[in-house]
């Protein structure tokens, strides 16, 4: 199909986010279905994202795929494609991917209702899908026209588990609003965060190009350096100087240093908890409240957004500490 017999299909939904490249692959978010459609050259369709809370109820065979818990999905995949003798792998997230099928799994937090009656994500996470043709299905993250919607070649490839440490077992950092977080001060280049973590090299960089449009046109920028073994990413800015400077420090849910406000831990724990504790610290001492694009609230006027991380079934709390002038 092309993307107006799409449109067609779908009763003519509006579009949401959505982004061309130059090569003419293109993707685009149809967000009352719950449904990301990825089109190639042409605009012809090749993939398509059925989201975790929002999209439709989709089956292959007699397995339920959307919005349930991953683990029970996991295990009917497999028992379903021994029957049908085809053969399961793991993705690049930790879940089980079928190229017989064209179908990748995924997650998404799950949402509900809180006590006070609002729309909350919850601690857990529910199942999402890719499902591709044929052309794609043996390696859907590293085709084209889905790393076009989700480059995942700098992401942390997941094996299938995810180990949480235990809190007494992480190192404790202080932070230093608009100063520093643990030892990585802010303005730092990338040789001075790699030396201040002990001289580690990073596993992963991100980056861009000044224009998407243009492909691999102009000079590489470094966003982002991921440090698996101090269980933090920095976050940079390119500074006039031409040299990337630290901007932000994320600490990861499942690995990271623990950090405290006000006694609050801020890392590596349930993600309602911690809302919790926020918003009584908040109420008791008649303070701000802002929240966080991942709906997690914080206190306002800090440089801080929390966020969470995938642990099995579930989530735990991360944190990112940022500058003044960083747009989260």
């Amino acid at each position: 199909m092309d993307s107006d017999e799409v449109k067609a299909a779908l009763g003519g939904p509006l579009a949401g986010n959505g982004q061309v490249s130059a090569d003419g692959m293109w993707w685009q978010d149809y967000r009352e279905t719950g449904l990301t459609c990825i089109y190639d050259r042409g605009m012809i369709l090749v993939g398509v994202v059925v989201g975790a809370v929002e999209g439709p109820l989709v089956r292959v065979g007699e397995v339920e795929l959307i919005g349930r818990v991953p683990s029970e999905v996991r295990a009917e995949i497999h028992e379903f494609a021994r029957s049908e003798g085809a053969a399961v792998r793991v993705n690049w997230s930790g879940d089980p991917e079928v190229a017989a099928w064209g179908v990748s799994m995924g997650t998404g937090r799950e949402r509900g209702l809180s006590a006070g009656g609002w729309l909350e994500q919850k601690d857990t996470v529910v199942t999402s899908v890719l499902l591709v043709g044929p052309e794609l299905a043996h390696d859907p993250y590293a085709t084209a026209p889905v790393l076009h919607w989700c480059d995942v070649r700098e992401r942390g490839r997941n094996p299938g588990a995810w180990p949480v440490a235990p809190d007494h077992e992480r190192p404790r950092w202080e932070w230093v609003p608009l100063e520093r977080v643990g030892p990585l001060r802010f303005g730092m280049s990338p040789a001075e965060v790699a030396a201040a973590l002990d001289g580690e090299v990073p596993a992963g960089r991100i980056g861009h190009f000044p224009f998407y449009w243009w492909g691999e046109d102009g000079q590489w920028h470094l966003n982002e350096d991921r440090f698996e073994k101090a269980g933090v990413s920095a976050h940079y800015w390119l500074h006039p100087d031409g040299v990337p400077r630290l901007g932000a420090v994320t600490s990861y849910g499942r690995t990271g240093p623990q950090v405290l406000h006000v006694g609050i831990p801020l890392v590596g724990v349930a993600p309602s908890a911690l809302n919790a504790a926020v918003m009584q610290h908040v109420e008791d001492h008649d303070l701000g409240l802002r929240f966080c694009l991942s709906g997690a609230a914080v206190w306002d006027g800090l440089q801080l957004a929390l966020g969470a991380t995938r642990v099995g079934d579930a989530s735990v709390s991360e944190a990112t500490f940022y500058t003044a002038d960083w747009e989260m």
